[in-house]
Order: structure tokens, then C-alpha cells, then sequence
């Protein structure tokens, strides 16, 4: 077990030791130097803040989390971790092997950086622990941790550590012009340091909270909630809106699709139905007057013809009229 040095101040807090069977290894200091510095504290100015924050990070809870690995198989495991404030982390490797435990070789990487140091590991039978425990403080120490077995083959597992998701509402909200609407974001059993909104202007994000012409209005009834309520909506105002969750340990966001309708769209599904009834009337209509006209031509055919035939019996009568002569022939001849 070992610590790193800290730069002295007027107190120091005091390390929790927490046991374990086998060799647990510290690759990290409770309080890391270059991680205060991120944090903002100087090294070397400033002792009074520098001793509140080592008072604060002295009772951090502690985070245990495990992985379990086989040698048979060659399919990588991962976890997500969810983590919204600053805490020690103790990752549990465990590897399954049929081969010798002591020819497995053991590393750690964060992301694709090796993290240096000795990598004690504790054996029994065919199984093998690797520990890795350190602390995470600012939003520079949360990624991806993976620990590396290299046997015949390598295995690898990953513990991902990420700060709480936001919940918004998953399908447009659909409203109309002249209206009012309030948009929701949401963390489920965590507790932000602050909220923001913002609205999508292209590729720009326009904060929402120094606006004071009264159109938007930021509240939320608990800590882990905020509504932000639009009035005298107009179809300018549709598009993606953006709740922000700030924490310790970085931030989270979520977005909400708004759309904003005239009172005409509702009608024009309606209107279409009432236009292809019409057009279907039209062309009943065409139909029928079609059909009609097919009718009457066999009628006028009949007509032209009973024209025909009383011509020819008036021409029959006249024949009919004319006298006949019989023709005689002489005696003397």
C-alpha cells in the first residue's frame, strides 16, 4: 500500500484504510496534487480553501464495483457506472482461468493510457483478482477504466463512469400558435448543482436564462427537476430546446423537440377528404352523363330509319297509282 506525497498544510486529513483478503493496491491518493489543481486549488497560495477541500474530500464515500472474466471466452464485459459526486473507487477485476494464474499478466489502462505502477494481484486456484482503487474528483478523472488479462489470448474489462442522465420528453411536443407550453428535464435520484436552458438557433445555443422579455420562464418544484414555460407561442419558436444539468463531477444534457402548429393544419386533412369527395362526385357525374349519351344514339338510329322506310312506302303508293296499259295487237294482222 502506498500514497502520494501531498504538499504539507496547517492540517492534514486523516486516509481511511479499508481492509481487503490479498494485496489491494493504491494507484491513486485520496487527495491526487494535479487533481486539486484542476479543481482550482494552488499548491502552493491559498492554504485556508486548501485545507477546507482536504477536510471535504477526507469523508468521501466509497464506490465498490466488480467485473468476472473467463479464459474461455473472448467477448469483452463491460459496466456503466454512474457517479454525481466525488468518491473513492475500488474496481474488482476477477479472471477464470484453466492455465497457470501466475503466468497471467495484469495491466490497467484509462482509456488507451497505461497507468503506471506495480500490479499486485491476490490468487486462489484458477482464479486471479486485480484491484485498482483510487478517487475521482473532478470531471478529468471520469472515462473509461479497463483491466487487461494476457493469457493466450486477452481479456479485457471496462468499468465506464459517467454522471447522471437527464429524462426530457422523448417525442416532439406538438402545440399551436398563441398558445403556452412548459417543457420538463428530469434526473432521476440525483440532485444538479444548477440547471440551464438553452434554444437551438442553427448551430448555435442561445441561453435562455438572461432573457427578460417575460417570454420564458425557469423554475422546477424540486432539485432534481426544471420546467421551462414559453407563452405567446408562434411558429418561430419551434425547434430543440436543451436542458443542461450541471454536477460535480461534469454535466449532462438532454433535449426537447418543440413543435408549433397554425390552427389551419388541423383542418387540412379535412379539407383534403372534402376534395377527393368532390372530384369523386365530378366523375360519377361525367360517368353518368357518358352512359346517358350512349343510350340515346340506338334511338336515333331507330328514328332514321322509320324516316327511311316511310319513304320508301310513300315511293311504293306513287308506283302504285300510275295507270297500267295492256298492250293489244291488231285483228287484220
Amino acid at each position: 500500500m502506498f500514497v502520494h506525497d501531498v504538499p504539507k498544510a496547517k492540517t492534514t486529513a486523516a486516509v481511511p484504510v479499508l481492509p481487503h483478503v490479498g494485496l489491494v493496491r493504491w494507484h491513486r491518493s485520496l487527495i491526487d496534487t494535479k487533481a486539486l489543481g484542476e479543481t482550482g486549488a494552488s499548491p502552493v497560495s491559498n492554504l485556508p480553501a486548501r485545507e477546507e477541500m482536504l477536510a471535504g474530500f477526507a469523508n468521501l464515500s466509497l464506490e465498490s464495483h466488480n467485473i468476472s472474466l473467463t479464459g474461455q471466452s473472448s467477448v469483452a464485459v463491460e459496466k456503466n457506472i454512474t457517479l454525481e459526486r466525488p468518491s473513492i473507487v475500488e474496481l474488482t477485476c476477477l479472471f477464470t482461468t484453466s492455465g497457470d494464474p501466475s503466468s497471467v499478466r495484469v495491466t490497467w489502462r484509462k482509456g488507451d493510457e497505461l497507468l503506471e505502477g506495480d500490479d499486485p494481484v491476490s490468487t486462489a486456484g484458477g482464479a486471479l483478482w486485480a484491484r485498482y482503487r483510487f478517487t475521482i474528483i473532478n470531471s478529468q478523472q471520469m472515462g473509461s477504466y479497463s483491466c487487461f488479462f494476457q493469457d493466450e489470448t486477452e481479456q479485457r474489462g471496462t468499468f465506464n463512469f459517467k454522471v447522471p442522465e437527464l429524462h426530457g420528453k422523448n417525442k416532439p411536443l406538438v402545440t399551436y400558435v398563441g398558445d403556452s407550453t412548459v417543457l420538463i428535464c428530469k434526473c432521476q435520484g440525483c440532485f444538479p448543482l444548477n440547471w440551464t436552458w438553452y434554444s437551438s438557433n442553427g448551430s448555435a445555443q442561445v441561453p435562455l436564462a438572461g432573457q427578460t422579455s417575460g417570454k420564458y420562464v425557469i423554475n422546477g418544484t424540486h432539485a432534481n427537476e426544471t420546467r421551462l414555460k414559453i407563452t405567446q407561442l408562434s411558429e418561430e419558436d419551434q425547434g430543440a430546446y436543451r436542458c443542461r444539468a450541471l454536477f460535480h463531477l461534469g454535466a449532462s444534457e438532454d433535449r426537447v423537440e418543440l413543435v408549433v402548429l397554425s390552427y389551419l393544419v388541423p383542418l387540412k386533412p379535412f379539407l383534403a377528404i372534402a376534395a377527393e369527395a368532390l372530384l369523386l362526385v365530378a366523375v360519377i357525374l361525367l360517368c353518368e352523363m357518358y352512359t346517358q349519351k350512349k343510350k340515346e344514339r340506338p334511338d336515333d338510329g331507330k328514328e332514321f330509319e322509320q324516316i327511311e322506310q316511310l319513304k320508301s312506302d310513300d315511293s311504293n303508293g306513287i308506283e302504285n297509282n300510275v295507270p297500267r296499259y295492256r298492250k293489244t295487237e291488231s285483228v287484220g294482222q
